[in-house]
């Protein structure tokens, strides 16, 4: 099968309506309002960012997927990141950079485990921001590890930005399968303590209690 080519920001795949939206969220910050907005989805199966702007529901993986169709047509990349985390879901951030250093949109159930301003040096120092916020309903600290960055631009023969197909199987797949870097050793794992009521229950707030993964 030939290779789709898409310019570098994919503009041409837009629609007037879904382009006047996506030129609106110019910023980083926008895309994340947007993504807050937007209700939580409990669903299995991974959108398109096309199906995102007409279904206005995302969870993380294609909220993360929205955020970086945008970022490209703004030229900032479409970049991913996953999180790895035991007893728990993974988590799948929006790589974007400003001054040199890295930060992230992100669609998440919960408070802590979203956007991340542009100030982390580097990934690992941006992954263990998300660390003492990622937790499990029995409030066990779940995050283990995190991939490296993956670029979309390599699913443009798949249409991600566009389909109607479920992505889970191509895209979530490949970023579950990446080599993923660990966070912490097998000793820090058994004296990590757990999650205090205060920090669960702000965490909490706002959350859609049917998406949450139970151990």
């Amino acid at each position: 099968m030939k290779r789709k080519r898409y310019s570098a920001r994919g503009a041409e795949v837009w629609s007037k309506a879904e382009l006047r939206l996506l030129r609106s969220l110019d910023r980083p910050e926008k895309i994340q309002a947007f993504l807050d907005e937007t209700p939580y989805s409990t669903d299995e199966d991974c959108r398109s960012p096309r199906r995102v702007m007409r279904d206005r529901r995302a969870h993380c993986m294609d909220g993360a997927m929205f955020a970086a169709a945008a970022l490209r047509l703004h030229g900032r990349g479409c970049r991913l990141l996953d999180l790895y985390a035991v007893r728990d879901d993974d988590h799948v951030l929006a790589l974007f950079q400003e001054h040199g250093c890295w930060g992230v949109v992100s669609k998440s159930n919960v408070a802590p485990l979203r956007f991340r301003e542009p100030v982390y040096r580097t990934l690992r120092e941006l992954v263990m921001s998300f660390f003492d916020g990622y937790f499990n309903v029995d409030s066990e600290k779940t995050l283990r590890g995190y991939s490296r960055p993956v670029d979309l631009s390599r699913f443009d023969h798949l249409d991600w930005m566009t389909t109607e197909a479920d992505l889970d199987d191509p895209i979530g797949r490949y970023l579950t399968d990446v080599r993923h870097t660990p966070v912490i050793t097998p000793a820090m794992v058994r004296s990590l303590r757990p999650v205090d009521r205060r920090t669960y229950e702000s965490a909490m707030v706002g959350t859609n209690p049917a998406g949450l993964y139970r151990p």
